[in-house]
């Protein structure tokens, strides 16, 4: 008589298990788990937003950190040119007496007869007088250049000289649906005008533990300009520049904004790459100078993100 091998277990029958039914009755795979983000979470997923037929009125988004050198511009050329990929009037305010947005976007200095600077300190001079239309369809400027330098004297002794910038782009909020402005990075006169007029702060930061510190001075002057002058404005998003997955400091800090933050930190993570000082150079968006790179990719989910939030 043959032995029964050993070790099988119990052969005895079981129950069988139901599997998830398609409507035509055949059994279907449970939905896999969601991949998980380089911030940490399960990455949602938001589908390519629809051209718009009718435009305005603008949700005007402040683009700030006091802290230089954290991607502020580049994210706001590139945000803006990917939300104009997308059907969307996107008018860009370069608020930053370096000109860096209006350089970026390949916009001269030397040939420039009106500026914000005009705009702000001229009453005579209309937002129209300044407006450039860009190389990116649907994608419209505000320059500066070194001359915005002189401003926040010139304003000191103006009344309401906060809402000074919120009055001239008052006149064409209805043709755009998004309002980029770039603010320096300082929390000056120029910057609190940023502030004054925004629905809305999108804060662009690198993953250093310096960064920690400058979200926290930010968030104060954000609360400060909302009890002071603008109830509207709050913090819409939290932007991770710059980004290498590679060091343990980088990952560190990414956990405690996140934690601190929550969702306002948004999925898309911009990460270093030499494509972004190459459109500098070039005078354009990543999104044109090199399409399909990973650059460009990000900035349009960035885009998508932007949309699915603010509803425009």
């Amino acid at each position: 008589m043959t032995d029964v091998p050993t070790g099988l277990g119990d052969l005895s029958p079981v129950e069988p298990v139901s599997l998830p039914l398609d409507v035509d009755g055949s059994s279907a795979p449970a939905d896999p788990e969601p991949a998980i983000g380089l911030t940490g979470r399960p990455a949602r997923h938001i589908p390519e937003p629809k051209p718009k037929s009718v435009h305005g009125p603008a949700k005007v988004i402040a683009m700030c950190n006091q802290k230089g050198g954290v991607g502020k511009t580049t994210s706001t050329i590139n945000l803006g040119a990917s939300l104009a990929e997308y059907g969307r009037r996107v008018l860009l305010v370069d608020l930053d007496p370096q000109g860096a947005l209006s350089a970026g976007l390949g916009v001269p200095h030397y040939e420039l007869e009106h500026t914000v600077h005009n705009l702000l300190v001229e009453p005579r001079v209309s937002i129209d007088d300044v407006l450039i239309n860009t190389r990116v369809k649907g994608l419209d400027l505000v320059p500066s250049n070194i001359d915005l330098s002189a401003a926040e004297i010139q304003l000191v002794n103006e009344v309401g000289r906060e809402q000074t910038l919120s009055r001239a782009l008052y006149p064409v909020l209805d043709r755009y649906d998004y309002v980029l402005i770039d603010c320096q990075p300082s929390l000056g006169l120029l910057t609190v005008n940023g502030l004054a007029c925004a629905d809305g702060v999108i804060i662009p930061t690198e993953c250093e533990f310096f960064s920690l510190r400058g979200l926290a001075l930010l968030t104060d002057t954000v609360d400060k300009v909302r009890d002071r002058l603008n109830p509207k404005l709050d913090i819409s998003g939290i932007l991770i520049t710059r980004y290498d997955n590679r060091t343990v400091n980088a990952r560190e800090v990414m956990a405690r904004v996140v934690e601190r933050f929550g969702d306002l930190v948004f999925d898309t993570v911009i990460s270093r790459t030499v494509r972004f000082p190459e459109t500098s150079v070039a005078g354009e968006p990543i999104t044109t100078w090199a399409p399909k790179s990973g650059g460009a990719q990000a900035y349009r989910a960035l885009a998508c993100e932007v949309i699915d939030r603010f509803g425009a």
